[in-house]
């Protein structure tokens, strides 16, 4: 096991008494990045509400199918096999993570693994809100090249051991939040916190299982993540949304971003009223969804240099509720 934290870090004399009470700095390994991927790893550092570390906890977790990609996380099949399952560590990952703020860098990711993997063990994750590293970079204004938690830790001076390792990972975005944590408290920044909305049930689709790791069940570095089709929308374009208006059966809307409820349920809503999830964004798109209009995505840039409409997901939930139908003939 990995030492605990030992760098200090000043703490401001006045802290924001909004900001939340505790963190569980959080990193999962993956069999893949599809909805029906499991996880084979995971660990959590508990901070205190000043980033102070308290404890940390790791361990391997046996997906029960094909460990996926090994070249990436080094976890093959006999290392799992006698790993507990994710109803065996449940108990002891919801000691860690209640009454917290999961923190991870991409916490939608982990996030979205973790609520599948509780659902799956009839549970509930016991996770409210979420805080995602990115985000609160932006948020700092970080001089960062990119958004990798390699560049967010060597801005801080943190050394990566062992990359793609669960503890390791969490150790190092955990030395890399307390800074930022202090630095936005000290700036009074409003933290980039989002609700978390746990799965209440779940069905996979048949997986490789577990040991029949030839070819990696079918995985390979170009195809391990599967696409997610959709239907064609059977309605035309009616054009772009207007403000305070309506969303028309056949509009043409795209995401982007983090969001509270997972982004498959909310296309699948998008889809089940009519409208056409678009992957990208062009002069055709009708609506464009993000909770982060200045984040300077491809999506976002284009939709500001093409004028197409932008709402965030509270407003979009609410347009759902009533969608008007494509005009006939």
């Amino acid at each position: 096991m990995l030492d605990d934290l030992t760098t200090a870090v000043p703490s401001p004399a006045s802290w924001p008494a909004a900001y939340p009470k505790g963190y569980a700095v959080v990193d999962v390994e993956t069999t893949g990045l599809a909805r029906d991927d499991r996880i084979i790893s995971a660990a959590v550092y508990r901070l205190d509400a000043r980033g102070e570390v308290e404890d940390h906890w790791y361990s391997t977790v046996n997906p029960e199918r094909d460990p996926g990609p090994v070249w990436i996380h080094g976890l093959t099949s006999e290392a799992l096999e006698g790993a507990p399952l994710f109803q065996d560590i449940a108990e002891e990952f919801t000691t860690r993570l209640e009454g917290r703020v999961l923190v991870a860098h991409n916490a939608v990711f982990d996030w979205q693994m973790i609520a599948r993997e509780y659902a799956r063990a009839k549970r509930e994750a016991p996770v409210r809100q979420r805080l995602c590293t990115i985000a609160l970079s932006k948020e700092l204004g970080l001089p960062l090249p990119n958004h990798k938690l390699e560049s967010l830790a060597a801005h801080f001076g943190v050394v990566q051991q062992r990359a793609h390792h669960a503890l390791d990972d969490a150790r190092v975005l955990a030395e890399a939040f307390r800074p930022s944590l202090r630095a936005a408290a000290e700036s009074g920044v409003r933290l980039p916190l989002l609700e978390c909305r746990p799965l209440t049930e779940w069905s996979d689709r048949p997986a490789p299982r577990i040991g029949q790791q030839a070819g990696y069940g079918g995985y390979g570095p170009s195809s391990w993540r599967p696409a997610r089709k959709r239907p064609a929308c059977p309605y035309p374009n009616p054009g772009r949304y207007e403000a305070g208006g309506r969303l028309r059966q056949g509009m043409r809307v795209a995401f982007s971003g983090d969001t509270s409820v997972e982004r498959d349920l909310l296309e699948d809503r998008a889809t089940e009223a009519g409208l056409h999830v678009a992957t990208s964004l062009s002069r055709l798109t009708s609506l464009l969804v993000t909770n982060d209009p200045d984040s300077g995505t491809s999506k976002v840039v284009k939709a500001r240099q093409f004028g197409t409409p932008v709402v965030d997901e509270a407003a979009f939930g609410q347009l759902l509720a009533d969608v008007e139908p494509a005009s006939e003939g």
